[in-house]
C-alpha cells in the first residue's frame, strides 16, 4: 500500500463527517444507547410497588402523598455500546486499481470514529484464515482513537479469510452493540453462520461489501487468463465475449443477492460499496439511504 491511508487529512475528514452526522442525522451514530432494562440514568421509565429492601432514595414520595402507597421509580438502564468492526485481509481484497483494501480501512475508520466520538468502545478485528486477529482493542474516547488507528496503516491483505471459522470463536457480547463485517464476499467459504451467530447475539449487525469498479463494470475482453487472487492454482483461461461477461454479471448478482437476502433474513444492513466511493458518499447516501443512519 503506498503512503499513510490513515492520515491528518483523512482524520480532518472524519472530524467534518462527524460534525455533520450529529447535526443532521441520529441512528446507530447519535443514541445514547438506552437498554429495556432499568438501571440508574437520569431518564424516568415507569413505576413499580415498593419490595421491603429497596433502594429508598427512588420512592416517589409524590405519588406516597397522593395515592398513600410507596412507589418505586424505575429508570432506562443507559450501557456502553461496543462496536466490533471485522476487516477481510484476504488477497482479493487487494484486487484490481480501485483500491478495495484502502477502502476497506477507510470505511473502518470511520466507523471507529463514529462510534469513539459516542463514547462507545471500539474493537477492530483483521480475519486471516479462520482467525479474528484483534489489532486494536476497546479503544474508547478521541485521544484513544488518535493513539491507535494509525495500526491500520500497516496491515497486509494476503492469503484467505474465513469468515464464519473466524468470528464463530471470538467474543462478541451480547446485545451490547452494532458489528461489521467488511469484506468483497467473493469466496466459497462460509459466512453465513457468522451473521446467524451475531444474530444470536442480539447485536446490530452491518455487512459492507467491497468491490472494485473492475469487479462492477468489467472491461476484459478477449483472449483472457485469470488466476485465483487467494489460490494461484486456480485459474481460468477462457476467450471472454458476450455471453461470458452476460454469464459473470448474473453470478455477480447472485453473489449480491445472496449476502443481501441473508442480511435481510437475519434483521441485519447490507451496504454495497464502490472502491471508488468518497467516504461521505458512503455516509450521507448510501446509510441515510437505507436507514443505517436516519
Amino acid at each position: 500500500m503506498n503512503g499513510l491511508i490513515i492520515n491528518e487529512e483523512f482524520l480532518q475528514q472524519l472530524e467534518t463527517l462527524q460534525t455533520l452526522v450529529k447535526n443532521n442525522v441520529a441512528g446507530l451514530f447519535g443514541g445514547n444507547h438506552q437498554t429495556k432494562n432499568f438501571g440508574s440514568s437520569c431518564e424516568f421509565a415507569d413505576y413499580r410497588d415498593y419490595i421491603p429492601g429497596d433502594d429508598i432514595t427512588k420512592i416517589d414520595w409524590n405519588a406516597f402523598a397522593r395515592f398513600e402507597k410507596l412507589y418505586l421509580k424505575l429508570f432506562l438502564d443507559e450501557r456502553q455500546r461496543h462496536t466490533r468492526i471485522y476487516i477481510d485481509a484476504s488477497r482479493s481484497m487487494a484486487y484490481g486499481k480501485g483500491k478495495k483494501d484502502e477502502q476497506a480501512l477507510k470505511i473502518a475508520a470511520a466507523l471507529a470514529y463514529l462510534s469513539v466520538c459516542e463514547m462507545d468502545k471500539v474493537s477492530i478485528y483483521l480475519i486471516r484464515g479462520g482467525v479474528a486477529d484483534c489489532i486494536i482493542s476497546g479503544m474508547l474516547g478521541k485521544d484513544s482513537y488518535i493513539g491507535s488507528i494509525g495500526k491500520l496503516n500497516f496491515v497486509e491483505f494476503d492469503g484467505d479469510a474465513c469468515i464464519s471459522d473466524a468470528i464463530l470463536p471470538s467474543a462478541v457480547g451480547y446485545g451490547d452493540g452494532l458489528s461489521v463485517i467488511i469484506s468483497d464476499f467473493l469466496t466459497d467459504n462460509n459466512f453465513e453462520d457468522a451473521v446467524n451467530f451475531l444474530a444470536s447475539k442480539r447485536r446490530d449487525i452491518l455487512c459492507v461489501q467491497v468491490l472494485s469498479k473492475e469487479e462492477l463494470n468489467p472491461k476484459a475482453r478477449g483472449k483472457m487468463h485469470f488466476f485465483d487472487s487467494e489460490n494461484t492454482e486456480k485459474y481460468y483461461r477462457k476467450n471472454i465475449n458476450r455471453d461470458i461477461m452476460r454469464a459473470y454479471k448474473e453470478a455477480l448478482e447472485f453473489v449480491q443477492s445472496r449476502i443481501s437476502s441473508l442480511c435481510h433474513s437475519r434483521g441485519a444492513d447490507y451496504m454495497l460499496v464502490s472502491a471508488d466511493d468518497s467516504v461521505f458518499e458512503i455516509f450521507f447516501n448510501k446509510l441515510i439511504n437505507m436507514g443505517v443512519v436516519k
